[in-house]
């Protein structure tokens, strides 16, 4: 089945970024000139997606205005003749109907987030992609411009089984994330083996002498329906939390589940150096900001290293 529907998980309250995020959701904070909730979203879009689900909480507000038309804005746009403004407004619009939003009125972690979704998405598969995670395209090679979830919709187009983003991380950092205990098993008319790995188990944020792997789960999901049956378990796993990784672990006992090595640079903009590292990457990518940023850049690191 085609995967038609991705659920953002969106509720959380963005701590790491106070005091920011008293007055602003997390997602809204921008890299560049797009909140970080505009690339999640857009990655979604290039890859298919005819229908996106915010699982939103309280003081999310601002994620559902900026989908929607600014009618005094873009009124005002119109009457001076800023045209080109207007129509970057516009194009980053989404069709009418299909954005919705849900409530996790609890917050009881990932697989309770996704499980709220559950109606919207049906008896269907469907993706799932953290905001907080931004992975910027390859520059270069044969996935030059290809975002991370197009490339995992043609894995699981392939393979016909969930699939989820790998990447490989430092062994001392294991402890952030889940990590996959993989084994071989990948089918041999797949093209590109390599990205693939066939998944025997998922630890949760395990302790560096106990993980399994070096391999992380990064926050792109392509799941099928059945998960929200065993997320509607409600067992409790790591900080007494409904953990998606822990729905998996059962989904393993059903059926085959890989993890793809993506192709792209990831940032985890939910911490402050991950967002700002974000930021310096995709200015730089605009060529007009890097021939100003570039000269400022060379200076500031000449400053830094003499201080240091």
């Amino acid at each position: 089945m085609k995967v038609r529907k991705a659920v953002l998980p969106v509720a959380g309250l963005g701590t790491r970024f106070l005091p920011a995020t008293k007055s602003i959701p997390k997602e809204m904070l921008p890299v560049v000139d797009r909140p970080i909730i505009d690339y999640a979203v857009s990655e979604a879009w290039d890859a298919g997606i005819e229908q996106i689900i915010l699982v939103t909480g309280r003081g999310k507000g601002a994620l559902e205005d900026y989908f929607d038309h600014a009618v005094e804005l873009e009124t005002t746009l119109s009457a001076k003749g800023n045209l080109s403004s207007l129509q970057s407004l516009l194009d980053r619009l989404p069709k009418d109907g299909t954005i919705s939003y849900v409530r996790q009125q609890q917050p009881l972690g990932l697989g309770h987030a996704v499980w709220c979704a559950r109606h919207l998405v049906g008896n269907e598969p469907f993706a799932v992609l953290l905001p907080d995670d931004l992975i910027a395209p390859p520059m270069a090679g044969a996935y030059t411009g290809i975002p991370t979830l197009r490339q995992m919709v043609q894995q699981f187009e392939l393979l016909n089984a969930p699939v989820i983003a790998a990447m490989e991380v430092a062994p001392s950092d294991v402890s952030k994330y889940g990590i996959i205990d993989p084994i071989g098993g990948v089918p041999e008319s797949q093209n590109g083996p390599d990205d693939l790995v066939a998944i025997r188990g998922l630890v949760e944020k395990p302790a560096p002498e106990q993980a399994p792997s070096s391999l992380a789960i990064i926050g792109r999901y392509i799941l099928p329906p059945e998960l929200f049956t065993l997320l509607e378990q409600g067992k409790r796993g790591a900080g007494g939390e409904i953990q998606l990784t822990d729905a998996l672990v059962q989904l393993l006992a059903q059926q085959p589940v890989y993890g793809y090595r993506f192709h792209g640079t990831r940032f985890d903009c939910g911490t402050k150096v991950g967002f700002q590292m974000a930021n310096l990457e995709l200015a730089l990518r605009h060529e007009a900001l890097r021939v100003q940023l570039l000269p400022f850049f060379r200076a500031q690191l000449s400053k830094w290293e003499q201080l240091a």
